[in-house]
């Protein structure tokens, strides 16, 4: 049983949360969000708190109480205060561009890889070697990140590649060690 279903979930200052017909809507200062509401949980607002509850005992209502509820308070977060990723990119001659809503990929492939950065996101460069991908949808700014990351993955023997910023990859020794 889920005891994270159970939270109440506070709506912040500044954020407006509405539902309409199993739609639930929320306005902030960063922007709008939406989302739908699996429709054996239903929801309740009062005084600035939101609660949710099962409709029925079935296993996907357990299943679904847990999920709505962390997927509604990323919701609220993210129209608040945003999310962001922070990347870096470790090799000699890899660098990322930023043009507009397209990113540009050297990461010692023949040709760069450009990216289209998604409606809702920004990308900024701190550097040719670091970005930081910022949004107030939760899973848009992770999916773009894990895809930026795809590009090129990083390597356990030298570390080259695309990383987040506080990821730790494990460095293997390689084929001198074993002498």
């Amino acid at each position: 049983m889920s005891r994270i279903g159970n939270r109440v979930i506070t709506i912040l200052d500044g954020v407006e949360v509405k539902e309409e017909n199993g739609l639930v809507t929320v306005k902030g200062p960063k922007g709008e969000l939406s989302m739908k509401l699996a429709k054996q949980i239903k929801m309740k607002v009062e005084d600035g708190k939101i609660t949710l509850t099962k409709t029925s005992e079935t296993d996907e209502a357990n299943m679904l109480h847990g999920t709505m509820n962390a997927n509604l308070t990323n919701l609220i977060k993210g129209v608040k205060e945003g999310f962001k990723k922070d990347l870096e990119i470790i090799g000699v001659g890899y660098k990322f561009a930023v043009n507009g809503n397209k990113l540009t990929i050297n990461a010692g492939y023949s040709h760069p890889v450009v990216l289209e950065v998604p409606n809702g996101l920004k990308v900024e460069a701190a550097s040719n070697t670091e970005i930081t991908i910022s949004g107030c949808d939760k899973v848009l700014v992770g999916e773009f990140a894990a895809n930026v990351r795809k590009v090129r993955m990083p390597e356990p023997y030298k570390g080259k590649g695309i990383r987040y910023k506080d990821e730790h990859v494990r460095r293997k020794e390689g084929k001198k060690a074993a002498k």
